[in-house]
């Protein structure tokens, strides 16, 4: 690369150079024209020209008087060195020398950031097996809780069976329903035999449905759902009290009171009986207290007579909910006694007789 012309930095001039140059300054004569054409520039090999530049004097001389000497540096200080400290290259040679005591005392510090430090690359590279383990472990824990739990609950005498109590019968005495299942007293709750429970209460024919319920830790309820009779079918021993399945509940020689007579061709459980029940069980209980017979010659001819005479033509048992509701307005609007039949076999266009 060439340098600009006329820009190359001069040297600094010497007091004997300077000298000198004061010297060849003065003009002489024949000298003077040979000293110019050696003052003349020069080129280098870069053809260049260059030309010395001369400072003043003066300024060689201020120049040279303001630089100061230069005073070398003073090393700085350093801490006294520790028994404990061990011997560095920067320490200085009056540092105290690393005793046999706090070099026991170094190898152990660093024995034990050691061990850490591998304990902890071991706990960062084994995260995933330690998190698999404590699930395992965490489920076999609530496994065992809840097996021990069962174990418990089930073989414990503190679920033995103490108490049983028995809810809504009225026709069945409860003693006796407590007594037929006395045999299950001392059971634990859970190992309670309801297949017992449902052959002791079959016994009582009276009882058409029962749900048992267990309370810890000793009580078993039974809840009751009697049958409910609906009427009295003629035997040839006299009269039997039934429901609506044509289950006896009970017999006697006389007409149970209150209850109406059912008539059909086949007897209790035949389709005619079935369909008087459901009529019998359709009807309001202020119209049930006023029936005195039903009459069931077939399935679509159910036939009512109420106390006093009055006969009611029912038909099937279809619509019975609707038909009970239309006989109970007749019978409001024309009591018994005033009328001799009433027809609602068609409940859209009931007649009066």
């Amino acid at each position: 690369m060439r340098r600009p012309q006329g820009f190359d930095q001069p040297t600094a001039p010497t007091p004997e150079s300077a000298g000198s140059s004061a010297k060849s300054a003065k003009p002489a004569g024949r000298g003077g024209r040979r000293s110019a054409r050696s003052a003349a520039p020069t080129r280098g090999p870069d053809d260049t020209s260059t030309e010395p530049i001369a400072l003043p004097t003066a300024v060689q001389t201020a120049t040279t008087s303001t630089i100061a000497p230069v005073r070398p540096l003073r090393p700085p200080r350093q801490a006294p060195a520790t028994p404990d400290t061990p011997a560095t290259a920067d320490t200085p040679a009056t540092a105290t020398p690393l005793t046999p005591a706090g070099a026991r005392r170094k190898f152990r510090a660093a024995r034990r950031a050691r061990k850490l430090y591998e304990r902890e690359e071991v706990r960062r590279f084994t995260w995933r097996s330690r998190r698999r383990r404590n699930i395992w472990f965490a489920s076999l824990g609530v496994a065992a809780t809840l097996a021990a739990f069962v174990l418990v609950g089930v073989y414990s005498p503190l679920m033995a069976l103490k108490t049983i109590e028995v809810v809504g019968a009225s026709r069945v005495p409860a003693d006796q329903i407590q007594a037929a299942l006395g045999e299950q007293l001392g059971t634990p709750l859970p190992l309670v035999d309801f297949s017992l429970v449902k052959t002791e209460l079959s016994q009582f024919t009276l009882i058409r449905s029962y749900v048992t319920e267990s309370r810890p830790p000793g009580t078993l309820v039974v809840r009751i759902i009697e049958r409910e009779p609906i009427g009295a079918v003629v035997t040839p021993a006299g009269f039997d009290l039934v429901d609506a399945a044509g289950v006896v509940i009970q017999s006697g020689a006389e007409r149970p009171a209150g209850y109406a007579t059912i008539q059909a061709r086949a007897g209790a459980g035949s389709p005619g009986f079935r369909a008087a029940a459901a009529v019998v069980t359709a009807l309001p209980e202020g119209i049930r207290s006023q029936l005195d017979t039903v009459t069931a010659a077939t399935v679509d001819d159910v036939t009512l007579t109420l106390v006093g005479g009055a006969r009611v033509v029912w038909g099937s048992a279809e619509k019975s909910d609707y038909k009970a509701v239309v006989l109970a307005a007749l019978v409001v609007s024309h009591p018994v006694g005033s009328v001799g039949e009433y027809d609602v076999s068609s409940p859209d266009s009931a007649v009066l007789r």
